[in-house]
């Protein structure tokens, strides 16, 4: 996904930007990068952090940073940020999103005579892209309008400019940026967690589409946003941390609301509830309590020298590290009628080691709640599993084998307790050799977030969107 952190500071802002994104890390896999701006001009640094955390990476550029207004990136994609020169003046970007139309917008941009880089890999520069958009116009609030405007997906963009930082949240609100406050600086971030050990307080939830221009003495709004909203409803599932909130909830407060849920809808005989670490915890802390049943920790998740599981690229790599972080302790589960909670199964992969073991060390019986549907559809607005088919995740698996066909009858896979729908979901059960598996109901995900489901993308589960 990704995540963007941009401050402007009556004081030297390096500290606060460094560690404002280092406090998104959990949301990128592929590239980091900080740009400030002074008097002197634009400085820039971009890292690798695909086999390294963020701080070590970027610790020992800080000396060379100087300013009190500067943006950072966590990028699951591209190389960011980018430092443009152009007649609008110069400025720095960094994007969050995923453009679909990328190929038709470069083709219509050499035709008309303009150039780009290419990565390293040979592809375009998706920020670059972006950029080319907001130069074609006569300001930058043009200019980002009309780079939304073109862009099929999603794309929120902090732009760096001598005088401020815009923030612009992309046109659907699929990603979220947030607006904090302390004396003598502004923040706008995409996760509210990394406001409060720099002293920031929550004072602006961006709304889809809208544009603030950020200054040291406040915000000033540039275009209101749309009335249409998207916003991933993955994110309180999955992709956020605990202590952020998104539209005024709190991720935790939704994770233990889901887990509540899966409770309610359970009648299972258990000895104990556990989650999958991390996300997992708070779902599972939720399902205990709802039907008072005592939560433990048959895994400990080791994670002095581990990154994160889905940082590596390489799928293989991937399923080494997350099954070496996760260490079992086989007297919490010896003779134990286990449930676990976990926030979704995507491929199943590592989840059928995990449970593997736990059968190994003697559990009589392991029952599996993940907090959401089944994932059926292709994301196309986040750029979540990009580096894994369709084809592979664990709905569509099953869907292949009881249909033989990957495409074929999706909208009723999609309906919970449907008779193809129970079917699927027994197949992954027998695939991933469960005790019994069942699945979050989207009704009761959406009543957990507690935002009308027009408000929210649910493409992944049932396919539905606006474009």
């Amino acid at each position: 996904m990704g995540g963007l952190f941009g401050i402007v500071s009556k004081e030297r802002c390096v500290n606060d930007l460094f560690y404002g994104t280092d406090y998104h890390s959990h949301l990128g896999t592929k590239r980091g990068g900080l740009a400030t701006v002074n008097f002197e001009g634009f400085s820039r640094s971009i890292h690798n952090i695909e086999n390294n955390y963020f701080r070590s990476k970027f610790e020992a550029d800080l000396p060379e940073f100087s300013g009190n207004k500067g943006i950072g990136v966590i990028s699951d994609s591209d190389a960011q940020p980018l430092i443009i020169g152009s007649h609008l003046g110069r400025f720095g970007i960094v994007t969050v999103g995923k453009i679909n139309n990328l190929e038709e917008l470069a083709d219509k941009a050499l035709k008309r005579k303009m150039h780009f880089s290419e990565t390293s890999s040979g592809e375009l520069n998706p920020t670059e892209i972006v950029a080319t958009l907001i130069c074609n116009a006569g300001s930058y609030e043009e200019g980002i309008q009309n780079a939304q405007e073109a862009i099929k997906g999603s794309c929120s963009m902090l732009l760096l400019t001598e005088d401020g930082i815009y923030a612009a949240r992309d046109k659907l609100g699929r990603t979220p940026i947030v607006i904090g406050k302390k004396d003598g600086a502004y923040a706008a971030s995409s996760e509210t967690c990394a406001f409060p050990n720099l002293g920031f307080e929550i004072d602006k939830y961006l709304g889809p589409g809208e544009i603030v221009f950020m200054t040291a003495d406040g915000h000033e709004q540039r275009k209101k946003p749309g009335e249409k909203m998207q916003i991933c409803a993955f994110l309180w599932v999955y992709y956020g941390f605990p202590a952020s909130s998104y539209e005024g909830i709190n991720v935790e407060f939704v994770r233990n609301r889901c887990g509540s849920a899966l409770g309610r809808e359970d009648d299972v005989e258990i000895d104990h509830v556990a989650g999958i670490p991390d996300s997992g915890t708070g779902h599972a802390i939720g399902y205990a309590n709802e039907r008072n049943i005592p939560y433990i920790r048959p895994f400990t998740k080791y994670t002095p020298t581990w990154p994160r599981s889905f940082m590596p690229q390489d799928q293989s790599v991937r399923d080494l590290v997350a099954k070496m972080k996760l260490i079992p302790i086989r007297v919490l589960i010896e003779g134990k009628k286990i449930l676990f909670c976990e926030d979704s199964i995507v491929r199943g992969t590592q989840l059928q080691d995990n449970i593997q073991i736990l059968f190994d060390y003697g559990a009589s019986e392991v029952h599996m709640r993940p907090a959401c549907p089944a994932l059926i559809y292709p994301c196309d607005f986040l750029n979540f599993s990009t580096s894994r088919s369709t084809l592979d995740l664990a709905g569509r698996k099953a869907i292949r084998e009881l249909e033989d066909a990957d495409d074929k009858f999706l909208d009723e896979y999609a309906i919970s307790s449907s008779e193809k729908n129970v079917a699927m979901v027994d197949r992954i059960r027998k695939r991933l050799r469960l005790t019994s598996l069942k699945y979050q109901k989207l009704e009761n995900l959406v009543e957990a977030i507690g935002l009308p489901k027009d408000k929210l993308c649910t493409h992944c589960w049932d396919g539905s969107s606006y474009f």
